[in-house]
Parts: structure tokens; sequence; C-alpha cells
């Protein structure tokens, strides 16, 4: 990934998939903590970003080394989270879910689905700035506690969190809203996945995260190309 132009390796030991169950924060390190010093130690000088809800986590693998706390819950599953990135004044990033990943694709409704996931985020910056975290990031969370319809609507309406004034994540990669219209498996997904890439670009997103990282950097290219940056 790193030769193929990745700027930040994120690194996560709990599934967050539609159904996947939570594990505690103890067996979350137990499994995070080989790989991390491994790739630290093979690849020193990298940003590293940790996928974690649990503060105890944050706290073990940024006093390891790592940059960055990606937390799908926003501080929601765990009243220490917050307190923490602000301690050790880490670059904190957001994202919206309706439930858990247990439960949160089993019927989600909204009545505005844009409006309802950027008040949620609005509020969460708030907490954030309160606690005192100078570097958020936000992502508008496609496919966690998103029908189809749902994930469409945020991606056409992409550039309105900008209203935010932070960086906008784009996490689509072989998800299941490029999946279901094209009826491929993820593993048949790359052409889709480019796809939904440059249209994330062209609504606004600053960061992709992404499986194949070759075939992303190549979208930005061509994005960048067609902007004139």
């Amino acid at each position: 990934m790193l030769h193929e132009g990745a700027h930040i390796i994120d690194i996560g030991s709990m599934s967050t998939r539609p159904g996947a169950k939570m594990v505690s924060a103890e067996d979350e390190f137990q499994r995070l903590l080989a790989p991390l010093e491994s790739i630290m130690e093979h690849f020193p000088g990298i940003i590293i970003s940790v996928d974690t809800i649990h503060s105890k986590t944050a706290v073990k693998t940024l006093e390891i080394g790592a940059h960055i706390i990606n937390d799908i819950s926003s501080g929601r599953m765990d009243e220490n989270m917050m307190d923490t990135i602000a301690v050790y004044e880490a670059p904190y990033i957001i994202m919206h879910m309706k439930g858990t990943p247990s439960d949160m694709q089993l019927n989600p409704v909204y009545e505005d689905v844009v409006t309802e996931v950027f008040d949620f985020l609005s509020e969460r910056v708030i907490l954030c700035k309160e606690a005192g975290i100078t570097d958020v990031i936000i992502d508008t969370g496609f496919g966690f506690g998103k029908s189809l319809e749902h994930n469409y609507t945020l991606l056409r309406q992409l550039k309105y969190f900008g209203n935010l004034n932070l960086p906008v994540l784009a996490g689509l990669s072989r998800k299941s809203m490029v999946c279901k219209p094209l009826k491929v498996s993820p593993e048949h997904a790359l052409n889709g996945t480019t796809a939904a890439n440059m249209l994330a670009l062209l609504n606004g997103a600053n960061i992709l995260r992404v499986h194949d990282v070759k075939e992303a950097v190549e979208t930005v290219k061509i994005y960048e190309m067609y902007n004139g940056s």
C-alpha cells in the first residue's frame, strides 16, 4: 500500500461489518499489538490510523506511536474517548452510524438523511472542540445504518458537509452500495469502487479510505487533472 502511494495506513482488529459483534478493549489490543509493532518497525515514519471505539485501545496504541484514532462511534460508545484524544493531541476521525454494527442495517429509517447525518456530526464536532480536540475529520458513514438510497443521497450531497469546514473522509471501497447495483461480490467491485471514489472526490471528499491503493491513487490523479489542481 505504501509503495502504491498510500498516505495513511488504517489498522483495526474488530470487524465493523453489518452484523458484527463488538469485542472488548483487551481482546482488541491483543490482536493489534504484534501487527502494529511490526509495521512500525519495518516502516518507520509512516502515518498510522487505529480503528477503535475503545479509549483504552486508543491510549495504548497512541503511546506505542500511532498517530490518528478512527472511531466509528464518534465517542458515543466510550465516554472517555474524546478526553483521551485531547490529552494525546491526536487527529480524530468521527463517523455517523445509526445503531451498532450488529443491528445498523436491520431497517434504517430517516426523515432526511442528509440533515440528520449533518446535525449529528455537527453536534459531535462541538463536543470535540469542547473537549479540546483541535484536529477533526468527518465521515458520513456510508453503509453504516443506511439503505442503498440513503447512501447515494449522501454521496450526491457530500459537498453539503463542507459547511463544517473540516476534512471529509469517504469510505466506499467494495461496500454493498457498490456491489448491489452491479450485482457483483466485493471481490469484483473494483471498477464500481473506482467510479464511486471519483464521484466522492467531485462532491468534496478530501480523503479516500480504500482497499485498492494503486487504483485510488490513479483516480485522484485524474481528478486533479480534471480539476486543474
